[in-house]
């Protein structure tokens, strides 16, 4: 059955138990010790997986993380699957409670599922297979090694005996579990699920429109709630006339809630509950309330671009690298090119707005229904807030319907509880309104670059700078306002500086698809282009030829992973075979090419964009190549992943998606003026994975960050004009008859 587990895994830590099954059967909890460098930077933690076997064969797997869309419901319990030697339509997934003594680290965020579960998820499976073995074994007195097993299947070749895994489950359940440390797992070879392309588990209800989602849920004598709050981030409330409100119909409760000045956790506000949503929504509208705006009252979109340009014309704040002689190279350049790059604030928009449903009980114990992406967070902030005991808190993890980084905060789970509190007895669900989830956000932040490249008298280029210019708070960047010191060309350039400034500001940020990521590769990817145009070559032979021979680079201190360039070869090779590049379309048409490495993902991108001659962008077509290592779990969920991820960055730039300020209130509230992508927009997408001999990674963000300077690139190819502001307008680009 292939190799035997090496130091690589899990070892002697694990702990697997057996028991009987309710109305006979098999179940096994399985607790396993993650390694560190798994889960990167949470500090280890156990991950549990529960495979129940009934008498008549069926199988039921626990999937341990929230399902977001990312299709890791799917995935993970498939690995499972195959280990264990089971047919997929043998199984059946159930969505686990948010339980980190049982599971572990239970989110959704950072393209970490896969690379953290891979090999745990196919201990599990093959211990239980191992466990099956035995059992057989023994009924049948015959050595384990003469037993094999296929879809469900105990078969012993030399009597022509075999046995279904339900028919021994009882008789496993009260054997000694096997060392997962020594389980014999399946040479990839012989994958029969994993590699597969397989529709989500949850699709089908989906499709029908089942009650899976949390905005879904339903308790008997729930009442409705919303919550409002300052317009101005960082304000506070002074007083409020509840009277107006308390009288209007269906209207139950109207009371103040005081937060702890901390957006992520719980801000002052006002909160109402009535008999449905509609009639609570309406009765804010006779709330009158006064409000202390704060500082934040003052900065503004434009005040943030006046602050930038002035920071760009004195010296940095601060270095974050330097290599080389940076002024001595520059002050030698025969020439050289300068250029500034700007992105907005970004919502996250869901589909699905933020909502919780929460009942706190008289006994002082609280149980919550919580689409998040990071349940144990929100279940500490809880009981931190409302002063509980963590463990006084039961959390369900309902289907999430989008997220993208938004529901790694938990501020609305706390809104919902605090609120519930004031009503022992009763389930209330608060439910956002667009607006408010527009409004309310934290937002990717905004970005401000400066960079110079210098070439010598041949026209190499031979110095490069940027100076960034991010939002701070406390003299710190803000959450995904910081820097990575390997952005391209750190590792290849000879004479490099990277510096930093910061604009204070009080808008709450966080993490978008692809945190950081999403905004750094179009600046760096887009000024590399203008390099490669310098140099009078492509971006393609520009970052072969920095890249060299392939290996892995040192590692650098500060750095979150190690760059690999034959890695980032392979995906630029093949896209650019894919893409038939450099080949040019029609008139008025270009193609632009970006590569990224983020999330242990490598990818590169074409782009094809077409200009009309009224400025009119359109994308027909985009060629992605990636690099996740050695294994697709599943090759139907992987596509998907990719398309969403290409669409989400094309609609970033071309839909004229901006989140701007005036007096410290958001503009923005609907999807009229934060219009989404729609479908006929939709290019086609081409995606092909280039395998590598190294542990899968993550799919769910690192296909994003490419598109959106392989998209500008192509419109400079198009029609020779830069873009440098996002999102692009088009303004500029209308061409003559």
């Amino acid at each position: 059955m292939g190799h035997i587990l090496t130091e690589s895994g899990l070892g002697r830590r694990a702990f697997l138990k057996a028991s009987l099954l309710v109305g006979g059967g098999l179940l096994i909890d399985a607790t396993l010790p993650l390694p560190a460098a798994a889960v990167a930077g949470d500090g280890g933690g156990t991950l549990g997986a529960f495979i129940a076997i009934a008498p008549d064969g069926r199988v039921t797997i626990t999937g341990k993380n929230p399902e977001i869309g990312q299709g890791i419901k799917t995935s993970l319990p498939m690995i499972i699957a195959d280990e264990l030697d089971v047919d997929w339509d043998q199984v059946t997934v159930t969505q686990a409670m948010a339980d980190e003594a049982a599971y572990g680290p239970q989110t959704a965020g950072g393209s970490r599922a896969t690379p953290s579960n891979w090999m745990p998820m196919r201990q599990v499976g093959a211990a239980a297979r191992a466990l099956l073995v035995q059992a057989a074994a023994r009924r049948w007195g015959v050595p384990a090694d003469s037993i094999t097993t296929r879809s469900g299947q105990l078969l012993h070749a030399a009597s022509g005996r075999s046995l279904g895994y339900g028919e021994v489950a009882a008789e496993a359940a009260a054997l000694p579990m096997p060392d997962p440390a020594e389980v014999r797992l399946k040479d990839p070879a012989e994958f029969r699920i994993i590699g597969r392309p397989i529709g989500g588990c949850d699709s089908p209800k989906v499709v029908r429109g089942e009650p899976i989602f949390g905005i879904d849920v339903r308790l008997p004598g729930m009442l409705y709630a919303v919550f409002e709050r300052c317009p101005v981030f960082g304000g506070t409330l002074k007083s409020a006339d509840l009277g107006a409100a308390r009288g209007r119909p269906g209207v139950r409760q109207v009371f103040t809630v005081r937060g702890n000045g901390r957006p992520e956790s719980l801000v002052d506000g006002v909160a109402i509950l009535a008999t449905n949503w509609w009639l609570a929504d309406q009765a804010r509208k006779a709330l009158k309330l006064e409000w202390d705006e704060g500082p934040g009252a003052a900065q503004s979109s434009d005040g943030y671009d006046a602050r930038a340009k002035a920071l760009f014309e004195g010296k940095p704040q601060a270095e974050l690298f330097r290599a080389g002689d940076v002024e001595g190279a520059m002050a030698g350049a025969a020439r050289r090119i300068t250029a500034d790059y700007a992105y907005p604030f970004l919502s996250h928009a869901p589909l699905e707005p933020q909502n919780c449903t929460a009942l706190y009980r008289e006994d002082g114990t609280l149980e919550l229904w919580a689409p998040t992406q990071m349940p144990q967070r929100g279940r500490g902030l809880v009981a931190e807030a409302l002063g509980l005991k963590p463990e006084a808190i039961t959390m369900h993890m309902p289907r999430i319907g989008g997220g993208f980084g938004r529901r790694l905060m938990n501020d609305y789970v706390v809104q919902a509880a605090a609120i519930a509190r004031q009503v022992p007895g009763t389930p209330v669900k608060l439910v956002w309104t667009r607006a408010e989830d527009i409004q309310h956000d934290f937002y990717r932040p905004a970005g401000w670059h400066r960079f110079t490249a210098g070439f010598d008298a041949t026209g190499r280029p031979t110095v490069f700078t940027g100076h960034f210019v991010t939002l701070t708070r406390g003299g710190k960047p803000v959450p995904s306002g910081d820097f990575d010191f390997q952005e391209l060309p750190a590792l290849m350039a000879p004479n490099l500086l990277f510096a930093q400034s910061g604009i204070d500001s009080v808008v709450p940020t966080g993490a978008m698809r692809a945190p950081r990521s999403n905004g750094l590769a179009w600046a760096y990817q887009s000024f590399l282009d203008e390099v490669a145009a310098e140099v009078g070559i492509d971006l393609p032979t520009l970052l072969l030829g920095l890249l060299g021979e392939p290996g892995a680079l040192p590692a650098r201190e500060g750095a979150r992973a190690q760059f690999h360039t034959g890695r980032a070869r392979g995906v630029i090779e093949r896209v650019v075979s894919m893409s038939n590049w450099p080949v040019k379309p029609a008139a008025g048409s270009g193609k632009g090419f970006a590569f990224y490495f983020c999330h242990l993902g490598y990818f590169a991108e074409v782009v094809e964009a077409a200009v009309a001659p009224d400025g009119t962008v359109t994308v027909p077509r985009v060629w992605v190549a990636g690099d996740i290592g050695s294994q697709i779990v599943n090759p139907s969920g992987a596509e998907n992943q990719v398309r969403g991820s290409v669409i989400d960055g094309l609609g970033q730039a071309l839909g004229g998606l901006a989140i701007t300020l005036t007096g410290g209130r958001v503009e923005q509230e609907n999807f009229d003026t934060y219009p989404l992508p729609r479908i006929p927009g939709t290019p086609d997408i081409a995606v092909e994975f280039v395998a590598t001999d190294v542990p899968p990674t993550g799919l769910g963000e690192p296909a994003l960050p490419p598109v959106i300077p392989a998209l500008c690139n192509a419109v400079f190819a198009a029609i020779g004009k830069r873009v440098r502001r996002l999102p692009i307008d088009t303004a500029g680009f209308k061409r003559a008859a």
